[in-house]
C-alpha cells in the first residue's frame, strides 16, 4: 500500500466539519438510533441481483473506518459467482455439522438454542452476494518490505461495522457467518497469506416468509450498556 518516502507526517486543515447545533445533534442522533433499529439480521434471502455497484459503494464506505496507524488492515471479496458461493456453503456446512453434533461445546449450544441456528446454510448459496471480510496481519510497502500492522481485530471490526450499516442504508440486509476454520477461503478468494478470513456476509433483500428469531429483538436496556462520568 505505502512506499516509503510517504511515511511522513504532513498536517492538512480539516477538509469537512460536520457540525450540528444542539437541538439537532440530538434529533439527528435519534433518528439514526430509530433507523439502525430497523435493521435486522436474516436467514431467508431472495435469490434477486444486487447491482455490483451498491455493494462497491458500500465497502468503499467501510473503508473509510479509522484504523491502528491508519495501515487499514482489511481486504473485502465480494462473490457473485455461484460455483463459488456453492463451494464456500459446502465447506461451511462440512464445519458447522461437526459443531452442531458437539464439537461446540453443551454451553454454546445451549446459547444459540434461541437463536434458532443450525447446520444447513442455504442462505450461503441463495443471498446474491457474499463478502468475506479479510483480516491482514501484515502489509508490504511498494518496494516490497513487510511491515506490521496494529489493532489488527479492533481496525477491521470497526470497519465491518460501518459495512453492515452501509448495506443497511442501502436497503439490504446481511448475515454474519464466522468461519472457523475457513483458510481455504485465501486460495478460493486469491488473497495471501497474510490475510484471516474473520467473517462473511451474506447479502441481499430478505424473502417474503423471512422472520427473526423473537429472541435477537432482546435488546440490552441503555442504562446497562452506558455509564456517564459527570466531572
Amino acid at each position: 500500500m505505502y512506499s516509503k518516502d510517504q511515511l511522513r507526517y504532513a498536517p492538512l486543515p480539516l477538509p469537512d466539519r460536520v457540525e450540528l447545533p444542539e437541538a439537532e445533534a440530538l434529533k439527528a442522533a435519534e433518528a439514526f438510533r430509530a433507523y439502525m433499529a430497523k435493521r435486522h439480521t436474516v436467514r431467508d434471502f431472495r435469490p434477486d441481483p444486487v447491482p455490483e455497484a451498491v455493494i462497491a459503494a458500500s465497502v468503499a464506505a467501510a473503508g473509510t473506518a479509522p484504523s491502528g496507524a491508519n495501515h487499514q488492515p482489511w481486504h473485502f471479496v465480494a462473490i457473485a459467482d455461484p460455483a463459488m458461493k456453492a463451494e464456500i456453503r459446502a465447506a461451511a456446512e462440512a464445519e458447522e455439522e461437526s459443531f452442531y453434533a458437539g464439537g461446540g461445546g453443551e454451553e454454546w449450544l445451549k446459547a444459540l438454542e434461541p437463536i434458532g441456528t443450525g447446520a444447513s446454510k442455504p442462505h450461503l448459496e441463495i443471498a446474491p452476494w457474499l463478502i468475506v471480510v479479510f483480516a491482514q496481519r501484515y502489509g508490504v510497502t511498494k518496494e516490497g518490505e513487510r511491515y506490521k500492522n496494529y489493532y489488527v481485530p479492533e481496525s477491521v471490526g470497526i470497519a465491518t461495522g460501518l459495512l453492515i450499516a452501509a448495506l443497511h442504508h442501502a436497503g439490504l440486509s446481511a448475515l454474519t457467518h464466522t468461519p472457523n476454520p475457513m483458510r481455504f477461503l485465501n486460495a478460493l478468494c486469491d488473497r495471501p497469506e497474510s490475510e484471516k478470513p474473520v467473517m462473511i456476509l451474506a447479502v441481499g433483500h430478505p424473502a417474503a416468509e423471512a422472520t427473526v428469531p423473537a429472541a435477537a429483538k432482546i435488546k440490552k436496556p441503555l442504562a446497562e450498556i452506558l455509564t456517564v462520568r459527570r466531572g
